[in-house]
């Protein structure tokens, strides 16, 4: 057979922005649901390490970026100290073996139940809509969602200031590298990426 010149091969190089990936097949982000207490575990740093190639792009499990944002059991966050110290060392492995991290950050909105968030709060969302649970292909639903509390425009800043700070401690959790090493950067859990270096 002829060689299709539309065809892209996924092991040629290509240049992402700043970032000069070995080839074009991604670890697409993956909820794991291991993250203890909402703090990633030490266990987290063989498995991505093991999914980590020179030149590679992974892009970690969705991230809290608040205890608001939380929609399913010991997902992990980055608003605390303590997880960012705790992404630290899997970020290291990553970039020992010379990939390129991204961190996908999150808030769930109304795909959460109240209790998973502080106080048994209603989750909060743009809407007072539910989240309707959905039916298997075994016959049973996959979740039950609680009612959620609609935002008021006041409170949308708020919101964004959790995108922000959770944007700056990805960045810190990459902070015991050089400064011309880029990796563990973001993808924002909405509609559009934002790459900071």
């Amino acid at each position: 057979m002829g060689s299709n010149p539309a065809i892209t091969d996924l092991f040629t190089p290509y240049q992402m922005g700043s970032f000069h990936l070995s080839h074009r097949v991604v670890l697409a982000p993956l909820t794991r649901q291991r993250s203890y207490r909402n703090v990633p575990q030490p266990h987290a740093i063989l498995y991505y390490s093991q999914r980590t190639t020179n030149g590679g792009l992974l892009i970690s499990e969705a991230t809290g970026v608040s205890d608001t944002a939380q929609g399913y059991t010991d997902t992990p966050g980055i608003w605390t100290k303590e997880q960012v110290e705790a992404w630290k060392p899997i970020v290291d492995a990553v970039h020992e073996k010379g990939g390129i991290f991204f961190c996908q950050l999150w808030h769930v909105g109304r795909v959460s139940n109240e209790d998973l968030q502080p106080n048994g709060n209603a989750p909060i969302s743009c809407t007072d809509k539910p989240v309707t649970p959905q039916d298997q292909a075994n016959g049973t639903i996959n979740a039950e969602f609680s009612t959620p509390r609609r935002l008021t425009t006041e409170e949308i800043p708020s919101i964004v200031n959790d995108f922000r700070l959770a944007a700056r401690n990805a960045i810190e959790a990459e902070s015991n590298r050089p400064p011309s090493y880029t990796g563990f950067s973001l993808t924002s859990g909405i509609s559009t990426s934002i790459i900071l270096d």
